[in-house]
């Protein structure tokens, strides 16, 4: 059979890319709440097969897996809007503190750049003007999460079936690849399983450690509200690279209008000091680099997955970029693409160190 020419490939390869991309843009109400189901599906995976080996019934397993994960989940939630409501009824106080210090903080302006009276004010009437639109912006995210909160009342549904129906998944998936594929399929599922379970249960033990710390770092600056604020931090970091910076966007924008705007310098220490402690000790040693996905591919996929699908797309991407990776490695025409975007850097030198050992023991017996 004729090979067609490399222009003709490569044209082919990027119209299946943008019609992949289409799909998945014009299918997202559909298909990300089926994604999100699946990352879900592998975390209680390992609790539903304990509970069948213990000769639970498959169906008592899975339920009381999903309701035990539910309980934590609706557990943590109700906490954290016990924190947030005290919040919301101290919002008055704080919007008045808050133009206090705007005022100040404009009178310092005046002095050193002489304002006239015409041009006083500027900068109380636009942080003002963005307080009394805060109205539609809370009313905006409530919809979204009142959206995203109806799917995700079909997750518990969704993980059913697929950890009911496990096994009938990956007998399809031998089937579409023949006979011939069964160990090389075989290897890659496994593969794929390990990955994206150590992933997830990772990234959550991660956000749970962190809760902790964010909260009592922001009570040692001396942060009011430090419950709420490093819970809402620590959520960020479901996304990775970014989740911190976005975190502590919370409080120190509060530290900044609250009546001691002083702390905002230790919030900024404390968070980097969490950024460094997260990137370099809990998520190499819980998660285990499992992943393995090199930092710049990392942020691209994250950007385009929420671009694609929002946030959830931005917590789904890593997981299914490893996957991907996984994939390529198993098949000789998409290695080179597994190589670009993995985290080997550790390995080369290990494989460096073993050159070098060898060279200096033949050294020696010669």
């Amino acid at each position: 059979m004729k090979q067609l020419p490399k222009s003709i490939q490569v044209t082919n390869i990027l119209f299946m890319i943008c019609l992949l991309l289409a799909l998945l843009i014009i299918g997202r109400e559909f298909l990300y709440p089926i994604f999100l189901a699946i990352l879900f599906a592998y975390l209680l995976f390992p609790l539903a097969a304990l509970l069948e080996k213990w000769r639970f019934p498959r169906v008592l397993a899975i339920l009381s897996s999903i309701i035990l994960g539910m309980a934590v989940i609706g557990g943590a939630m109700y906490f954290f809007y016990q924190q947030l409501k005290v919040f919301l009824n101290d919002f008055p106080e704080l919007k008045e503190q808050a133009y206090s210090n705007l005022d100040a903080l404009q009178r310092k302006i005046d002095l050193v750049t002489e304002n006239n009276n015409e041009q006083r004010w500027w900068l109380r009437e636009r942080i003002g003007e963005l307080i009394n639109n805060s109205g539609n912006l809370f009313n905006t995210i409530f919809s979204a999460t009142t959206g995203t909160a109806v799917k995700m009342g079909l997750q518990p549904v969704f993980v059913f079936f697929m950890l009911y129906y496990r096994e009938r998944f990956k007998k399809f998936i031998y089937i579409v690849f023949g006979e011939h594929s069964y160990g090389k399929v075989r290897q890659i599922l496994g593969e794929v399983s390990e990955v994206t379970k150590n992933y997830i249960s990772g990234v959550f033990i991660v956000v749970f450690i962190l809760c902790f710390l964010n909260s009592f770092g922001l009570m040692i600056v001396g942060v009011e509200y430090a419950v709420m604020f490093g819970i809402l931090s620590a959520v960020m970091n479901f996304i990775p690279y970014f989740g911190t910076l976005i975190g502590a966007i919370f409080p120190l924008a509060y530290t900044l209008v609250s009546d001691e705007p002083a702390n905002a310098v230790g919030v900024v220490i404390l968070f980097m000091i969490i950024q460094f402690t997260e990137n370099n000790i809990l998520t190499p040693n819980i998660t285990g680099g499992r992943v393995a996905i090199n930092p710049f591919f990392t942020i691209l996929v994250i950007i385009a997955g929420g671009m694609v699908w929002g946030i959830p797309g931005m917590f789904m991407s890593v997981p299914y970029a490893g996957m991907a990776k996984v994939v390529c490695s198993h098949i000789p025409g998409l290695r080179p693409i597994a190589f670009l975007i993995s985290r080997n850097k550790g390995s080369q030198l290990r494989n460096g160190w073993k050159i070098i050992k060898g060279w200096f023991a033949g050294r020696r017996k010669a």
